[in-house]
Protein backbone atom coordinates (compact mmCIF):
# COMPACT_ATOMS: atom_id res chain seq x y z
CA UNK A 1 0.00 0.00 0.00
CA UNK A 2 1.44 4.00 -0.93
CA UNK A 3 0.56 6.40 1.63
CA UNK A 4 1.36 10.32 1.05
CA UNK A 5 0.79 11.53 5.03
CA UNK A 6 0.19 15.23 5.64
CA UNK A 7 2.81 16.90 7.54
CA UNK A 8 0.30 17.45 10.68
CA UNK A 9 0.58 13.61 11.11
CA UNK A 10 4.78 14.11 11.38
CA UNK A 11 4.30 16.81 13.26
CA UNK A 12 2.66 14.98 15.69
CA UNK A 13 5.07 11.91 16.35
CA UNK A 14 8.32 14.51 16.28
CA UNK A 15 6.94 16.74 19.46
CA UNK A 16 4.79 13.91 21.00
CA UNK A 17 1.67 16.13 20.52
CA UNK A 18 -1.21 14.14 22.47
CA UNK A 19 -3.53 13.10 22.16
CA UNK A 20 -2.42 12.09 18.66
CA UNK A 21 1.64 11.04 19.36
CA UNK A 22 0.92 6.81 19.45
CA UNK A 23 -1.15 6.50 16.25
CA UNK A 24 1.35 8.80 14.50
CA UNK A 25 4.53 7.12 15.82
CA UNK A 26 2.92 3.80 15.21
CA UNK A 27 2.40 4.76 11.18
CA UNK A 28 5.55 5.97 11.43
CA UNK A 29 7.31 2.59 12.49
CA UNK A 30 4.86 0.83 9.60
CA UNK A 31 6.81 3.08 7.08
CA UNK A 32 10.47 2.37 8.51
CA UNK A 33 9.78 -1.42 8.81
CA UNK A 34 8.65 -1.33 5.07
CA UNK A 35 5.33 -3.02 5.71
CA UNK A 36 3.61 0.17 4.31
CA UNK A 37 5.30 2.52 1.60
CA UNK A 38 5.06 6.11 3.11
CA UNK A 39 5.50 9.44 0.86
CA UNK A 40 6.47 12.67 1.89
CA UNK A 41 5.60 15.43 -0.23
CA UNK A 42 8.77 17.29 -1.03
CA UNK A 43 7.26 20.86 0.71
CA UNK A 44 5.97 19.00 3.74
CA UNK A 45 10.38 19.48 4.66
CA UNK A 46 10.61 23.13 4.33
CA UNK A 47 7.14 23.37 6.56
CA UNK A 48 8.38 21.09 8.96
CA UNK A 49 11.70 22.84 9.56
CA UNK A 50 9.90 26.08 10.12
CA UNK A 51 7.15 24.50 12.19
CA UNK A 52 9.10 22.24 14.26
CA UNK A 53 11.77 25.67 15.21
CA UNK A 54 9.13 25.94 18.51
CA UNK A 55 10.35 22.73 19.36
CA UNK A 56 13.98 21.47 18.42
CA UNK A 57 16.95 23.25 18.29
CA UNK A 58 18.13 23.33 14.28
CA UNK A 59 20.56 20.32 14.91
CA UNK A 60 17.49 18.42 16.16
CA UNK A 61 15.51 19.43 13.11
CA UNK A 62 18.15 18.30 10.46
CA UNK A 63 18.77 15.10 12.22
CA UNK A 64 14.76 14.19 12.33
CA UNK A 65 14.44 15.82 8.74
CA UNK A 66 17.45 13.66 7.77
CA UNK A 67 15.17 10.41 9.39
CA UNK A 68 12.06 10.89 7.82
CA UNK A 69 13.91 11.19 4.36
CA UNK A 70 15.42 7.68 5.40
CA UNK A 71 12.11 6.42 6.27
CA UNK A 72 10.00 8.10 3.63
CA UNK A 73 10.24 8.43 0.06
CA UNK A 74 9.56 11.94 -1.16
CA UNK A 75 7.86 13.33 -3.80
CA UNK A 76 8.58 16.01 -5.44
CA UNK A 77 6.94 19.08 -6.49
CA UNK A 78 7.06 20.30 -10.04
CA UNK A 79 5.32 23.11 -12.37
CA UNK A 80 2.99 21.15 -13.49
CA UNK A 81 1.83 20.46 -10.17
CA UNK A 82 2.06 23.50 -8.83
CA UNK A 83 -0.08 25.26 -11.54
CA UNK A 84 -2.59 22.11 -11.69
CA UNK A 85 -3.11 23.28 -7.97
CA UNK A 86 -3.08 27.15 -8.72
CA UNK A 87 -6.11 25.95 -11.27
CA UNK A 88 -8.09 24.06 -8.95
CA UNK A 89 -10.39 26.10 -7.14
CA UNK A 90 -12.17 23.09 -5.26
CA UNK A 91 -9.63 23.42 -2.24
CA UNK A 92 -9.91 26.23 0.11
CA UNK A 93 -5.67 25.77 1.26
CA UNK A 94 -3.23 25.77 -1.42
CA UNK A 95 -0.76 23.50 0.37
CA UNK A 96 -3.69 20.91 0.75
CA UNK A 97 -4.14 20.56 -2.70
CA UNK A 98 -0.61 20.29 -3.61
CA UNK A 99 -0.96 17.39 -1.15
CA UNK A 100 -3.44 15.74 -3.03
CA UNK A 101 -0.93 16.32 -6.28
CA UNK A 102 1.89 14.45 -4.92
CA UNK A 103 -0.58 11.62 -3.94
CA UNK A 104 -1.83 11.44 -7.18
CA UNK A 105 2.08 11.50 -8.52
CA UNK A 106 2.86 8.73 -6.26
CA UNK A 107 -0.14 6.94 -6.96
CA UNK A 108 -0.80 6.64 -3.26
CA UNK A 109 -4.05 4.74 -1.87
CA UNK A 110 -4.61 7.63 0.91
CA UNK A 111 -3.57 10.40 2.07
CA UNK A 112 -3.38 10.30 6.35
CA UNK A 113 -4.65 13.79 7.37
CA UNK A 114 -6.12 14.73 10.91
CA UNK A 115 -8.11 17.00 8.64
CA UNK A 116 -10.10 15.03 6.38
CA UNK A 117 -12.30 17.93 5.91
CA UNK A 118 -9.77 20.19 4.00
CA UNK A 119 -9.56 17.03 1.22
CA UNK A 120 -13.26 16.67 0.62
CA UNK A 121 -12.44 17.07 -2.80
CA UNK A 122 -9.10 15.44 -3.10
CA UNK A 123 -8.76 12.76 -5.89
CA UNK A 124 -6.74 10.58 -3.26
CA UNK A 125 -9.03 9.18 -0.51
CA UNK A 126 -8.12 11.01 2.87
CA UNK A 127 -8.53 8.98 6.00
CA UNK A 128 -7.95 9.42 9.76
CA UNK A 129 -4.48 7.56 11.51
CA UNK A 130 -6.79 5.65 13.05
CA UNK A 131 -8.74 5.02 10.30
CA UNK A 132 -5.53 3.94 8.51
CA UNK A 133 -4.31 2.01 11.29
CA UNK A 134 -7.62 0.02 11.55
CA UNK A 135 -7.14 -0.85 7.88
CA UNK A 136 -3.24 -2.31 9.14
CA UNK A 137 -5.19 -4.26 12.10
CA UNK A 138 -2.73 -2.59 14.70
Amino acid sequence: MKVLFDTNVIVDALIGRQPYFDNADKIIRLCADKKVHGYLAAHSIPNLFYILRKYLSEEDRRTALRQLCEIFAIEGIDSKKIITAIENSNFTDFEDCLQDECAVSAGADYIVTRNIKDFLTAKVKAILPEDFLKLNEL
